[in-house]
């Protein structure tokens, strides 16, 4: 039975369980998901949509300190980066409602023969099911919710199960933004409930944000039951040094890239690729920098850090390199770095899901561009470079679904995030999330 508890990962104190839904109470979730569709998704105005997720974007500020006590206490997230999430996630939410009727007004088609007109209306296409991540317990709905209840489509959410304060609070901030009963649900459910929820002819689409193994299982099902699914997995992002005119600049942005949430963001910097001429220096550098930075926060559980120990471990034993800032006590894990790690290496083609970088020397930019594709993930990259005109080469030559140049943290919510490979398909944020589920309809008509 899957538990859904609020465990504190700073002290392994079990504080709170909740009780895990019923097979009937699912089904009501999905049935008032329906219901809702067919009665508010249907028949609202953009603009009444777009006015209530408004209203979920001041609640979230009004709410802000409480959201982020939840996500301190569920998964270790520092109180400071949890406030800041709460607040990206409300401009999230703002900017669907300030941009919605844009996004899905009705686009003409210029004919190619005959006479009349064609046009593309956008609609809301149902229920759908967004099945989120520990990691960022508000921005990852935010991600989802925002752009499909504006859209008018309906939610039945599944958070993971050591999130349930956060997503129980989530969903009353829905409540009373003045969405209707069944707009959006929250299900504490099981794994075998949600691949029935799946199979439920009503549900049109599911979105879902975590590891490889629960995509693959998730676009089974789904793909069984010709669903659409939008995955967003796991990432070994590359950051590509190629120059630098300010290397202690280049340094405080890898250390910021590598410790983002503890070095738990599926886009954080976790492959550290450095030219030749740069190589020694930067890692010399990185590495005082990156262990003087010790992580003042737990990982999100003491399963988290023995994953992370386990691979850590494998990597030394394959023949790394591991430079770290001391022992791990329970679930807070020491920075570190490891490098000398060949392709034969357990983690060379691993991601690592915490406060540990690895780092690879490359010859020249062909060589950095090599080591920078050889991974069977492709969600976000990074290059450092002086020169303009090799930024836009390489970026271009990245297998990734984006790329940062100079620069780390520049995520927003205009811009689309997601990646190709094995880190998922389908964009969220920007027009790009808004367009995943949408019926495009195309209306011809003849005069």
């Amino acid at each position: 039975m899957t538990e859904y508890a609020v465990r504190n990962p700073a002290t392994g104190e079990l504080v709170e369980t909740f009780p895990t839904a019923t097979d009937a109470q699912v089904g009501a979730a999905v049935d008032a998901a329906s219901a809702a569709y067919d009665s508010w998704g249907r028949t609202s105005s953009v603009a009444e949509r777009a006015a209530l997720i408004r209203r979920v974007a001041e609640l979230h500020r009004e709410r802000r300190t409480e959201l982020a006590a939840a996500m301190t206490e569920e998964m270790g997230k520092a109180p400071a980066d949890a406030e800041g999430e709460v607040d990206f996630s409300a401009a999230i939410y703002d900017f669907y409602a300030d941009n919605a009727e844009k996004f899905l007004a009705d686009e003409s088609i210029d004919l190619l023969d005959g006479t009349g007109t064609a046009v593309i209306k956008r609609s809301p296409v149902g229920v759908l099911l967004g099945i989120m991540p520990w990691n960022y317990p508000v921005y990852q709905i935010a991600r989802f919710a925002g752009p499909n209840l504006t859209t008018g489509n309906t939610i039945v959410l599944k958070h993971a199960p050591q999130c349930p304060r956060s997503a129980a609070i989530q969903e009353q901030i829905f409540r009373d933004a003045g969405y209707p009963e069944g707009a959006y649900v929250n299900v504490y459910a099981t794994n075998d409930q949600i691949a029935d929820v799946i199979a439920d002819p009503r549900v049109q689409g599911v979105s879902l944000t975590g590891s490889e193994r629960a995509g693959a299982a998730v676009a089974e099902i789904a793909g069984r039951h010709l669903k659409k699914v939008v995955l967003e997995l796991g990432g070994s992002d590359p950051f590509i040094l190629l120059s630098s005119d300010d290397l202690d600049a280049t340094v405080e942005a890898a250390v910021a890239a590598r410790l983002e949430n503890t070095g738990q963001a599926c886009n954080a910097g976790k492959r550290f690729v450095v030219v030749d001429d740069l190589y020694d220096d930067f890692v010399a550098r990185f590495t005082d920098a990156l262990l003087a930075a010790s992580p003042g926060s737990p990982l999100s559980s003491q399963t988290a850090a023995d994953n992370l120990a386990r691979q850590v471990d494998e990597a030394v034993a394959g023949g790394a390199s591991l430079a770290t800032a001391g022992e791990r006590q329970g679930a807070f894990f020491p920075t570190g770095v490891l490098s000398g790690i060949e392709t034969g290496n357990p983690a060379y083609r691993q991601e690592l899901f915490g406060p540990v970088a690895m780092v690879f020397r490359a010859s020249d930019e062909d060589d950095a561009v090599r080591i920078a594709n050889d991974t069977p993930y492709g969600l976000g990259s990074y290059v450092f470079t002086t020169d303009a005109a090799q930024a836009e080469r390489v970026a271009d030559r990245i297998d990734a679904g984006m790329v940062f140049v100079n620069g780390v943290g520049l995520e927003g919510a205009e811009l689309p995030f997601g990646g190709i490979k094995r880190s998922g398909f389908g964009r969220e944020l920007g027009r790009f999330g808004m367009e995943e589920f949408v019926n495009k309809k195309m209306i011809r008509t003849n005069g």
